[in-house]
């Protein structure tokens, strides 16, 4: 059980509403960007679609298959986003779309002025740890499962777009500037979490990472790890949080809830002890996390996973 980040789904158009079954497309104006919202409810393919500005796509209902930069399609589904430059043509298919289970996603389109300014302030005033590395929007990384902070921000910026209020472009405003952080930390949490082993010398948090990934069942020294950064603990706890949008302590009690969810799924083991081979210290903070992570408690995460597993043996008699 993986936690996904699905934004909230607008309400969709009734069918007087509607000018087009397929990818029918409501929008929002503001000062430094286009919101659309596009809904689709019947199976369709090579629908082709392309802006002139930096878009932000994010699905909220349904699945589609996206094609980008010349290359084989892939899934599209309710808690991802992909990034789109300017003028590229994103070729759809809308392989299961109808009335009963539509597509629904946002496109945000953003003026290239203000990804500028959001990334010089950000370099001029909040610089990265390492000196050669720069805030950027990585095109490399299009396609992105939200982070529970991109999802929020989603939803804000979707509900201030979409009212009627006199000030909605000055809060629009900082919402992207806000989204656009979000996003560039999600990338960098990609870059630095996911790929630690290319940058470990290179990048001082990739080495923290790859530190914490070896001694996560440990009992981890906060103050050991700054001595590891070569940083004093409020630099490094600010630095590491600006940089991959959790700090430190998120970051160990996410990696020691895998270990956990995995010790979990093993009927021998029991909760308290898995709770100990994972790295935690105390069973009540431990469950706290859990839920908070995973959604529900590791009573019955477990109860899921010996029911998952009845139901494969029952298939495979």
């Amino acid at each position: 059980m993986n936690s996904i980040y699905k934004p909230k789904a607008p309400d969709l158009k009734t069918v007087k509403e509607l000018t087009t079954l397929v990818e029918n497309r409501t929008t929002y104006s503001l000062d430094n960007v286009e919101l659309n919202i596009f809904e689709t409810h019947q199976q369709s393919a090579d629908v082709r679609l392309q802006f002139n500005s930096f878009v932000l796509t994010t699905m909220f209902r349904g699945k589609k298959i996206m094609h980008l930069f010349d290359k084989d399609g892939f899934e599209y589904l309710p808690g991802e986003s992909v990034i789109v430059p300017e003028n590229e043509l994103m070729k759809i298919d809308f392989p299961e779309a109808d009335f009963t289970n539509p597509t629904q996603c946002m496109a945000l389109a953003i003026k290239s002025e203000k990804i500028k300014e959001t990334i010089n302030l950000l370099n001029e005033k909040y610089a990265k740890v390492e000196h050669n590395d720069l805030w950027k929007i990585n095109l490399d990384s299009f396609h992105l499962k939200n982070s529970l902070e991109v999802t929020d921000t989603i939803d804000r910026l979707v509900k201030v777009s979409s009212e009627s209020n006199a000030a909605k472009d000055l809060f629009a405003n900082y919402t992207i500037n806000e989204l656009l952080i979000r996003l560039m930390q999600t990338q960098a949490r990609g870059l630095l979490i996911d790929n630690y082993q290319k940058h470990t010398s290179t990048h001082r948090f990739a080495f923290i990472v790859q530190y914490i990934k070896e001694h996560t069942t440990e009992k981890l020294n906060i103050d050991k790890l700054c001595d590891l950064a070569c940083m004093s603990k409020p630099n490094f706890f600010r630095q590491f949080k600006r940089e991959l949008g959790i700090t430190p302590i998120d970051y160990i009690n996410q990696e020691r809830i895998k270990i956990a969810k995995e010790l979990l799924a093993d009927p021998r083991m029991d909760i308290t002890d898995a709770c100990f081979k994972a790295g935690f210290s105390s069973t009540n903070y431990f469950f706290i996390i859990f839920k908070k992570q995973v959604g529900v408690t590791p009573g019955k995460y477990k109860q899921l996973c010996m029911s998952s597993r009845g139901n494969e043996l029952d298939i495979a008699v």
